[in-house]
């Protein structure tokens, strides 16, 4: 079957510049890229059309003696074997890196890597939560050594070009059917090598010391959300962008409420008088103090609701609300007369049969279905 055309192949013109050739090829390598297509032989064929069309393109003297002859002027076993020159391998290199991420290069010198993000937690109340505040927080970081002023050298020493990589920071493996560009392993990328290290920061250039960081927690965080601090992660290498720092927030357990998104809970306990002669009570709230009014015959699990009682989330316009629990209390370590007493009582509740217990009555009819 006959060739199509490199120029056709590449989507250029004729009179395309080697950095048009070479940004076609790297769009269309990374579209029909064998690990963005698994298992698929029409992509992984149309691949290597690409490879083959930029191999020939992006050599002068090869594309010289294309555009005279045409498919005839090229050895047609070039793009079968090896990689083409360094033209195919620089731009393989770029795509590489874009597909499974890590550093940059720029002008050919030292990777580039952004510093990795850092994670703080920190703990607070819930009445912090609900109102916000202003706090302090120490977190390690890293500062140029004062011995070896950053460059990790010995005083009167200086770090020396990488003998294996030539400065570069990266070399080229051969895997196959790939070129792979990889971190040096000698130098990791900085592109220079340093034979007398600093006895201070043991050739890192660094030290870790701790800076204070302002940080401002908005008013109706919850527990689980992260504030991020920019650029007050790891540094960078080689020059590269810091990361982030991310202040976690944890939620302190309260003493009398639970949270709920927006809504508070919290059970309110009651004495049994109160509970069957009714009455008003006083409950606290995060902004102050409320009341609530008990009806009569108010029994266990009942729940009472403050509205916007609760705690206006950050991205809210109003605060949820307060829901009161009621929980009825059974007196204990009664006295004779105190027994006497509630045992006259419990009579005078008996003579008036349903009427006063009205849930018992229920209950103790279903207890008879369920055994007949």
């Amino acid at each position: 079957m006959a060739k199509r055309d490199f120029y056709e192949i590449l989507g250029v013109g004729k009179n395309a510049t080697e950095a048009e050739i070479k940004k076609a090829y790297r769009k269309l390598a990374m579209k029909y890229h064998p690990d963005r297509n698994p298992d698929s032989k029409e992509t992984e064929e149309k691949f290597k059309e690409v490879k083959e069309a930029y191999e020939m393109l992006s050599n002068e003297d090869k594309r010289a003696a294309y555009d005279r002859f045409g498919h005839a002027g090229v050895d047609p076993n070039a793009a079968g074997g090896g990689m083409g020159g360094a033209g195919f391998s620089d731009a393989f290199g770029d795509i590489f890196g874009e597909i499974f991420g890590g550093g940059r290069r720029g002008g050919g010198g030292p990777q580039v890597y952004r510093g990795a993000d850092l994670k703080y937690t920190l703990e607070i109340s819930l009445e912090q939560a609900a109102h916000g505040f202003d706090t302090e927080i120490r977190v390690p970081s890293w500062e140029n050594c004062d011995t070896c002023h950053g460059s990790g050298a010995k005083p009167g020493t200086k770090p020396r070009t990488c003998q294996t990589c030539g400065g570069n920071g990266a070399v080229r493996m051969q895997q196959g059917f790939f070129s792979v560009q990889q971190t040096c392993p000698t130098c990791h990328g900085t592109g220079k090598e340093i034979t007398d290290p600093c006895t201070v920061c043991d050739g890192v250039g660094r030290i870790r010391k701790n800076k204070t960081l302002q940080v401002k927690i908005p008013a109706g965080i919850d527990d689980g959300m992260r504030i991020r601090s920019s650029g007050n992660g790891e540094p960078g290498v080689n020059g590269g962008p810091p990361g982030d720092l991310y202040v976690e927030i944890h939620l302190k357990p309260h003493g009398i409420f639970q949270r709920d998104g927006e809504d508070l809970h919290c059970e309110l306990t009651i004495p049994f008088t109160t509970a069957a002669l009714g009455g008003e009570l006083e409950v606290p709230t995060l902004s102050g103090k409320g009341e609530i009014t008990i009806p009569e015959g108010t029994q266990t699990g009942k729940t009472f609701r403050l509205r916007g009682k609760g705690i206006r989330g950050v991205r809210s316009s109003y605060p949820g609300d307060l829901y009161c629990h009621v929980a009825v209390e059974t007196p204990v370590r009664l006295s004779e007369d105190q027994k006497k007493i509630l045992r006259q009582f419990e009579t005078s509740l008996s003579q008036g049969g349903e009427k006063h217990s009205p849930k018992s009555e229920s209950w103790t009819d279903r207890v008879k279905s369920f055994f007949s």
